[in-house]
């Protein structure tokens, strides 16, 4: 299981790992876990041509049977021989609430990896930092609770990944790495990019290595926990667009991600993730934004000139719900008007995660 809070690159670590274990000749499968279907990551994944199986409606640890279930339907064709899972970036307490349990409780022959968790350089030096003063703003933007599972997220770790070092200077690695060391002692320390596959043999190196993992059970206050989840407004939307004139979906893909970033920005609200990809035939592209203090990018090009195509959005914003929903409608809607087209939204949900109520709690 490969954890990190949202934006932090876990899809497409988990993208380059299968691919890695494929080129050993192994057997691969990928668990994806959301608060609510039609998920960016799981349409994305699958596009690749992997084997995806979706936990959705609650996280891993508040859905713990339907992970296992999910597992034996992708065991049931052919057996895997790596699973790759990845949870909601939300969450934390998943040493207690999903690797314990699927080592004492689930009983099946599996051989659980060290639990890494990639972190989130945008988020990461701005929180990091506010405690020693270095980096940018304190608060990074997030409440104090919302920033207590981004904290206990690292805390439970047996080891950190700090990615998208081709996107960071010499200086702000060696600060990210210093604060970590001292906020959070004892943890083996990654420097790697998920794009571009730098450092990503030490992860390789890392994930065989067997021996007292797992088991950094947290002390986790549960009403903060919930007020963290419960500042994100979540939205999940599927559409189709269609125009009379064939239309660059790279384009249009990164206009839906920024007209959103240009309308929450005057609001202040902190953007945890904003994702959408649009689909088309065997095409497919992904734009993306990480946080309120980066810029759009067109994270998987797809190169498509098409006159429609399937979209999914999601936006996970300190922000209420149904202002997130609007803002997306408002940003769809200016897009579709753009190209002349006729914009079809086939479902839209948005809501701020409940509280969250582990199936199981267990100590090493």
């Amino acid at each position: 299981m490969i954890g990190g809070f949202l934006g932090a690159g876990k899809t497409t670590t988990i993208a380059r790992l299968a691919r890695h274990y494929q080129a050993r000749g192994q057997r691969v499968a990928i668990v994806t876990n959301d608060q609510a279907a039609d998920l960016v990551d799981t349409n994305s994944l699958r596009s690749q041509g992997f084997d995806v199986g979706e936990v959705a409606g609650a996280c891993f640890c508040c859905n713990f049977n339907e992970l296992t279930s999910v597992v034996e339907q992708l065991d049931a064709g052919c057996r895997p021989d790596v699973i790759l899972a990845e949870p909601v970036g939300s969450c934390t307490d998943l040493v207690a609430t999903v690797i314990r349990p699927l080592v004492q409780v689930y009983q099946q022959p599996l051989d659980v990896a060290p639990y890494g968790v990639i972190l989130k350089p945008s988020h990461g030096r701005r929180i990091l930092g506010a405690e020693t003063g270095a980096g940018g703003p304190s608060r990074g933007g997030f409440s104090p609770q919302a920033e207590y599972i981004f904290r206990k997220q690292i805390e439970e770790a047996d080891f950190i990944v700090v990615n998208r070092i081709d996107e960071l200077s010499e200086g702000d690695i060696q600060l990210l790495g210093e604060l970590l060391s001292r906020q959070f002692p004892g943890r083996p320390i990654l420097r790697m990019s998920a794009r571009s596959g730098a450092g990503f043999d030490a992860l390789c190196e890392l994930l065989e290595q067997r021996g007292e993992f797992g088991r950094r059970v947290i002390d986790l206050d549960y009403d903060v926990y919930a007020a963290g989840e419960a500042e994100l407004g979540w939205l999940n939307a599927q559409l189709s667009l269609a125009a009379a004139e064939p239309f660059e979906l790279d384009e249009v893909l990164r206009s839906v991600v920024d007209g959103l970033r240009q309308r929450l920005q005057p609001l202040n609200a902190e953007t945890a993730h904003l994702k959408a990809i649009g689909l088309r035939d065997q095409a497919y592209g992904v734009a993306n934004l990480v946080s309120s203090f980066t810029a759009t990018e067109l994270s998987v090009p797809s190169r498509c000139r098409t006159p429609e195509a399937q979209l999914v959005v999601n936006a996970r914003v300190a922000i209420d719900p149904a202002v997130l929903e609007q803002l997306v409608r408002e940003t769809l809607e200016q897009v579709a008007a753009q190209l002349a087209g006729e914009l079809r939204i086939a479902a839209v949900q948005s809501f701020r995660p409940g509280r969250p109520v582990p199936t199981h709690r267990l100590n090493p």
